[in-house]
């Protein structure tokens, strides 16, 4: 079979095709024939080894290999269609059209992927592509855990700052589904697309922090690195909640000491991608109140343009990758 393999740490161009063996499921797994996977943020970082929080370095250098990569398949988040199963597998059949999660086994940037039928894989929402399935897992299932989390009642007003990103973009949808009334952070570039996905307000990111206005917020979900904690907590109104989708390990710290003297909540629990919300999502995509948002789908010989275009944070919506 054919597959984007990179056997050494580094650019985009290290990304090459090569003809690989296909894989045979065990009695437990499914053979998956993959159609379309999304090029995110976090194969670009275990690409080039280069993480915004940094204390995510050694433990992942040690698990993904120290010298060069261990998995040499990248892609966590696919659609596809079931060419085989194995004895014991009773949840799927051959030729279901299904989305999910290929977890720490990657491999979605290949022809075909073997999963345990017990992995986050659930049926393809009727009325998407594969290429627009492809996109959902990641972002929808992030947001979902996040947007939970906030409990967040109608007529609240919620802030995403990081809007245009992967998971931003079905945070503001679900918060809208949930009744909010949102504020979308991001580059100006993404304005019009983020206006069109529901937000009610936009703030350009290069005009200044968020609390530098007069506005304030029952909800913050902030998806950048880099935040002021304490900047974030004022612009909180009294009972907020601010969730946190890139923890750093004094932000942790703090949120625990925040938590507890004052009257705000914050949270960073990060999101178990569970098949029963990969279920959720499937719903309310076929009900219609969230839709993924694609900026560009390339070939597998263009995977490296495809990483390239995640990396210059231009893109608006999601990039997938045709696995054809």
């Amino acid at each position: 079979m054919k597959a984007i393999v990179y056997r050494k740490y580094g650019g985009p161009d290290v990304l090459h095709l090569e003809t690989v063996k296909k894989p045979v499921p065990k009695d437990n797994e499914l053979l998956i024939r993959i159609h379309a996977a999304e090029a995110t943020k976090s194969d670009c970082e275990l690409r080039s080894f280069k993480f915004p929080v940094k204390w995510f370095w050694l433990p992942l250098r040690v698990a993904f290999g120290l010298f060069k990569p261990n998995k040499t398949i990248l892609g966590s988040y696919f659609a596809g269609e079931v060419e085989t199963v194995g004895k014991d597998v009773s949840t799927f059949k051959s030729g279901d059209q299904v989305f999910g999660a290929t977890g720490l086994q990657f491999g979605a940037y290949g022809e075909y992927v073997c999963l345990p039928d017990n992995y986050t894989i659930a049926l393809k929402p009727i009325n998407l592509s594969f290429d627009e399935a492809a996109v959902v897992p990641l972002g929808g299932l992030n947001a979902l855990h996040f947007m939970r989390i906030a409990n967040i009642r109608s007529g609240e007003r919620v802030l995403i700052n990081g809007a245009g990103g992967s998971i931003g973009t079905f945070a503001l949808q679900i918060a809208k589904s949930m009744g909010a009334e949102v504020t979308a952070v991001d580059s100006s570039l993404k304005e019009k697309m983020l206006r069109q996905i529901g937000a009610d307000h936009f703030l350009d990111y290069a005009k200044g922090h968020f609390s530098q206005t007069s506005q304030t917020y029952d909800v913050i979900f902030d998806m950048t690195a880099a935040k002021p904690f304490s900047r974030c907590l004022d612009a909180l109104n009294p009972g907020g909640r601010f969730l946190m989708g890139n923890p750093r390990v004094s932000d942790m710290i703090r949120s625990v000491i925040a938590s507890k003297l004052t009257d705000k909540t914050v949270f960073f629990s990060f999101a178990g991608e569970k098949k029963d919300e990969l279920l959720a999502l499937k719903k309310m995509i076929e009900e219609g109140s969230i839709k993924p948002v694609i900026d560009k789908t390339y070939p597998m010989a263009q995977a490296a343009d495809a990483h390239r275009r995640v990396e210059t944070e231009q893109r608006l919506g999601m990039i997938a990758i045709s696995i054809e």
